[in-house]
């Protein structure tokens, strides 16, 4: 019994001939069934930084903010010092850069912990 071939199927195959001899003619693969794969490295691109700053008030005592700087910032006490007077010659010092969650994270406990011993210490963030 002959096999009967649809007209699809024919368009099909004759596309494919006309390519695998564009190929060959082009020094290409040598056939409709080769191909190439790539494999494609993500880009990743670094994240944001931004810089925690304390701001200079006339309340809070310079002790409070040296232990604020120890405490969540992890500074020694020469470093939270040496912060703690910036701050107060200059108004505003840096306690560090980080991440956008992690610099949110960190003004949020020391507000926080100011408001708990009734200081009216300022801590921001901004875009490094």
């Amino acid at each position: 019994m002959p096999q009967l071939t649809s007209r699809l199927d024919l368009s099909a195959a004759a596309h494919a001939l006309r390519m695998s001899n564009d190929d060959n003619r082009a020094g290409g693969p040598s056939g409709p069934n080769t191909s190439v794969i790539t494999k494609v490295k993500p880009k990743t691109k670094r994240p944001n930084l931004y810089r925690v700053l304390i701001l200079n008030d006339d309340y809070t005592p310079m002790e409070f903010v040296v232990h604020v700087l120890e405490k969540f910032f992890n500074k020694d006490v020469e470093a939270a010092t040496k912060i703690m007077l910036h701050v107060h010659h200059h108004g505003i010092g840096e306690c560090g850069v980080f991440t956008y969650e992690i610099a949110e994270t960190k003004v949020t406990q020391v507000m926080d912990f100011a408001r708990k011993h009734q200081h009216p210490l300022q801590c921001v963030m901004e875009k490094k």
